[in-house]
């Protein structure tokens, strides 16, 4: 006569703690699990090399198919800057009571071409690149950090191309110029915390991307790019008197006058918000820290079907 040995079946929660401490004692560990956010910044800090070169990389390769080359880092910014001085200073009139306003408008579409590039890479930093994401174990952030630096070499580029044109139209060279340094320093700090927030989403919904430039763009209508927000919201324009401050706070046009401030010396302290250091410093750290953290919550979701 057989005999039939029952052997009671382990509970789910018996197997669990079991294979964790198995996992345990051989220092095994979750495969993609989200570090700390602190060994997150230190693995993000040692991975610094790649960052650079692979923006690097990414500014190189932008341009190799045109037969201009890293010329086109000049020229796509500045025909932009053509084509919106013959429709708004032109056709508009934009540019009537506004001092140096070709400096005025080169300087406005060259600062907001670095947050609108910032924030469309971004967007496509995840879901753009899943086959990188998918083969190498890397901190994720550093992919819309380093979109982020790549637009940023492509602004310093352009730079050079509005010196000239800030001394061509008369210009001076001042000790003010120095303060485009710290201003961009937080633009890029804003910059690279949307596009983090961005990052995430479009990973999740890429149809983001294709919303994102009609969003942009009519960020860019109220930021000031092409003219001039006081007179634009004046006394006789028939808007709210809260406008004004609203639209001058708000980061994009914050960063584009505080740039203005310091390379055009027409462009007067009283043109710009109050407290306006502040603000941008305010700006930087809340989408900087901010956008960090949020990117950082959802980081072994990425590359995942």
């Amino acid at each position: 006569m057989s005999q039939v040995l029952h052997t009671p079946p382990s509970t789910p929660a018996t197997t669990d703690v079991d294979l964790a401490a198995l996992a345990a004692r051989h220092g095994l560990t979750v495969s993609g699990a989200r570090p700390s956010l602190p060994e997150y910044v230190r693995q993000l800090w040692a991975r610094r090399h790649f960052i650079t070169a692979f923006a690097t990389a990414k500014l190189t390769a932008q341009y190799s198919q045109a037969k201009l080359g890293q010329v086109w880092q000049v020229m796509t910014p500045l025909l932009n800057a053509a084509v919106y001085y013959f429709i708004f200073g032109v056709l508009l009139h934009t540019k009537k009571g506004v001092p140096d306003y070709i400096p005025f408008l080169v300087t406005g579409v060259f600062i907001w071409t670095f947050t609108q590039s910032s924030i469309l890479t971004g967007t496509r930093a995840i879901s753009g690149n899943l086959g990188l994401v998918r083969a190498l174990h890397f901190p994720r952030a550093a992919l819309p950090i380093s979109f982020c630096l790549q637009q940023l070499q492509q602004l310093l580029f352009s730079m050079a191309a509005l010196v000239v044109i800030l001394l061509c139209f008369g210009v001076p060279v001042s000790a003010s110029w120095v303060l485009a340094i710290p201003a961009l320093v937080l633009q890029f700090c804003f910059n690279a915390g949307f596009a983090m927030i961005m990052a995430r989403m479009g990973a999740k919904t890429p149809d983001i991307a294709q919303l994102m430039p009609f969003v942009l763009r009519t960020w860019m209508y109220v930021s000031g790019v092409m003219w001039n927000i006081d007179k634009l919201t004046g006394q006789h324009s028939g808007l709210p008197s809260w406008v004004n401050p609203v639209l001058k706070a708000q980061p994009a046009a914050v960063y584009i006058d505080l740039m203005r401030y310091a390379l055009i010396d027409s462009f007067h302290a009283r043109q710009l918000p109050p407290h306006v250091w502040l603000l941008a410093a305010g700006w930087a750290l809340v989408l900087g820290v901010g956008g960090f953290i949020y990117f950082w919550k959802a980081e072994e979701t990425y590359g995942r079907g």
